[in-house]
């Protein structure tokens, strides 16, 4: 018998949504599902990491296997406001659509996760081996959530992970890693007119970005999987006005890495342009703030293969195994796990995360609960 009903597991997920983790405040999220798991008699724990951000680990099951099951907790800001057709902190459902922030990216794969375990320790399915929930904090930037539970040592005996980020019906066993980079260029400002007296910290900054492109965009190394490296400038600051010479630039940069052009290389070849700048007298200071390898786990696993097969009746369709660009926790969660560990990315969603009008199919969500029930009882049996 369902411990929820529909419109329960429905509030459930609004309840997160609700919840503005923009980035922060993790832990008001984590002790709402603190809460709710001890109101159906599942004990779990708060890691308080910094002020107003803490993951959550819980357990059911008792000897046997471990399968870790994941999902953060923050999501990105909602952008602007007004091009929102409803608030996007407030769960609003239209033509079966379920729209708000985090909606796919992750509040209903950690509700759905949540919603299941509790459903599985109710009905008593779980004879063997044990679920173990880990809800992170900072995933969108920095994945620090993740890496503390891999300096904590909650990965040291699990068997296999499933990470419930927005895959759909898609199982995803591969993805690319993650750099980000600061750039920081100093200068000395001065008149426009009079630029022999100042240093513009503009000129190196732009001649990194450039020759960084084509160093990066123009590598013939690629993946069977997974394809090129990535490189992007996104974000670029410099200057006051327009007839003064620049005193500072900065620049933040994400690379998307392969196997083939590691974070180690990419990182390297970055250096190696600033420091060409700064033997020709720029000040430019790099820092890497975030560096995630890519993951690659096996395609084919007894848990890739049930979640195919389970999966198939609510996708009216095969499912495809594949890899993706995106980064997951599973960069942290993963490290010193091997490369035949069994890993898949597997959750309700689609292509909105981060966009205006994030939402999910309202059918997908609930079906998801019934599929991770099932995967994850059986998988262990």
């Amino acid at each position: 018998m369902a411990v929820f009903t529909d419109v329960e597991k429905i509030k459930i997920f609004s309840d997160l949504v609700k919840i503005k983790s923009v980035n922060d405040n993790e832990a008001e999220v984590a002790k709402y599902l603190q809460q709710l798991l001890a109101d159906h008699g599942i004990q779990s724990s708060l890691m308080p990491i910094s002020e107003g951000r803490a993951n959550l680990v819980a357990e059911i099951g008792t000897t046997g296997p471990v399968l870790g099951i994941s999902g953060h907790m923050d999501v990105v800001a909602p952008g602007d406001l007004d091009a929102w057709d409803s608030d996007p902190f407030t769960l609003t459902e239209r033509d079966g659509r379920l729209y708000g922030r985090g909606a796919t990216d992750m509040k209903s794969g950690l509700a759905a996760m949540v919603i299941a375990m509790i459903e599985i320790n109710a009905a008593h399915t779980l004879t063997h081996g044990k679920i173990r929930l880990m809800a992170t904090i900072a995933e969108e930037v920095g994945e620090t959530g993740s890496q503390n539970f891999y300096e904590a040592g909650t990965m040291n005996d699990v068997d296999a992970l499933l990470i419930g980020e927005p895959s759909g019906y898609n199982v995803a066993f591969a993805h690319k890693g993650s750099i980000d980079i600061k750039l920081t260029s100093t200068g000395k400002a001065a008149h426009s007119s009079m630029p022999e007296q100042g240093y513009n910290a503009l000129d190196p900054l732009l001649e990194v970005l450039y020759h960084a492109n084509h160093t990066f965009r123009e590598s013939t190394l690629t993946n069977a999987l997974m394809g090129p490296l990535v490189f992007n400038a996104t974000v670029v600051n410099g200057g006051d006005q327009v007839n003064s010479i620049p005193a500072s630039a900065e620049a933040d940069i994400n690379i998307r890495s392969i196997p083939e052009f590691d974070n180690d290389v990419a990182i390297a070849t970055l250096q190696k342009l600033v420091d060409q700048q700064n033997e020709q007298g720029a000040n430019l200071a790099m820092d890497v703030f975030m560096s995630q390898p890519s993951v690659e786990s096996p395609k084919d696993t007894k848990l890739s293969d049930l979640a195919v097969q389970l999966g198939e009746p609510y996708a009216g369709q095969p499912i495809p195994k594949l890899a993706i660009p995106a980064v997951t926790d599973a960069s942290n969660l993963l490290k010193d796990k091997g490369p035949d560990f069994p890993f898949i990315m597997f959750g309700p969603g689609n292509q909105t995360p981060h966009q205006v009008n994030e939402n999910i199919d309202k059918q997908m969500y609930l079906d998801f609960i019934h599929l991770y029930e099932e995967l994850f009882v059986t998988y262990l049996k």
